[in-house]
């Protein structure tokens, strides 16, 4: 009985310590309002501690859901993001601020920092082009639900960008099947330079190798003839 009466005493006594130290750190961990919140996550921003910022800015947005600085909170997390270059996040996060926020006078900087950080993910051309696709397609919707934005102009370079290199990545290819005597596939990428992107610089470059494709296929055709009829 003394051993069970022990074994109770000790028991209450480490159950009761969890709860007090559970609710210590409760408290230490709420103890900052909105207010100093926001000021903290702010300041880390300005210091370019940007892990420490999204910190705080999380915290806010859990601890205060309806706070007037929620949403500043939540637009700072993605730029915060977007300057570590960890823009998969960053566009996450841009693209929960636009739909949380389709009206508000931020959202047309979240679409332009949509494709802001696709445009910085743009690779060579002669590398994949799915950034150049997603960056050009954000901002021309930025263009087209937001024509009055600051941001359409830096938009529509940076788009003219895209276009380029993709423009680019199209004759890359179509010069690659060129030389190693795949004509057809060559001449359709070609073509698809002139058809798609007419206003780059490199129309002169397509319509020549066009010509030589177009010659090579035909002398093609004709050695065909030459042996059919032996």
């Amino acid at each position: 009985m003394k051993i069970l009466s022990t074994l109770c005493i000790i028991s209450i006594i480490f159950f009761s310590g969890i709860f007090f130290s559970g609710c210590a750190w409760f408290e230490t961990q709420k103890e900052k309002t909105a207010d100093e919140l926001i000021a903290e996550g702010l300041a880390q921003y300005e210091n370019e501690s940007y892990k420490k910022a999204i910190k705080s800015f999380e915290d806010l947005k859990d601890w205060y859901p309806f706070s007037k600085h929620a949403i500043v909170a939540e637009l700072k997390i993605a730029d915060a993001y977007f300057h570590l270059e960890e823009y998969e996040d960053a566009v996450f996060a841009y693209e929960e601020f636009e739909n949380l926020h389709p009206r508000n006078e931020k959202t047309p900087y979240a679409v332009y920092r949509i494709g802001k950080c696709h445009y910085n993910q743009v690779d060579t051309i002669d590398r994949d082009q799915t950034s150049a696709r997603k960056a050009l397609d954000t901002f021309n919707r930025l263009i087209k639900y937001y024509p009055d934005s600051s941001y359409v102009p830096q938009a529509k370079e940076e788009k003219n960008e895209c276009i380029k290199s993709l423009a680019g990545n199209e004759l890359y290819v179509a010069l690659y099947y060129y030389k190693t005597e795949h004509y057809k596939a060559a001449l359709y990428r070609f073509k698809a330079v002139i058809s798609d992107y007419p206003d780059v610089g490199m129309h002169h470059t397509a319509l020549q190798y066009i010509s030589l494709c177009e010659s090579a296929l035909q002398e093609a055709e004709s050695e065909k003839k030459q042996e059919d009829e032996k």
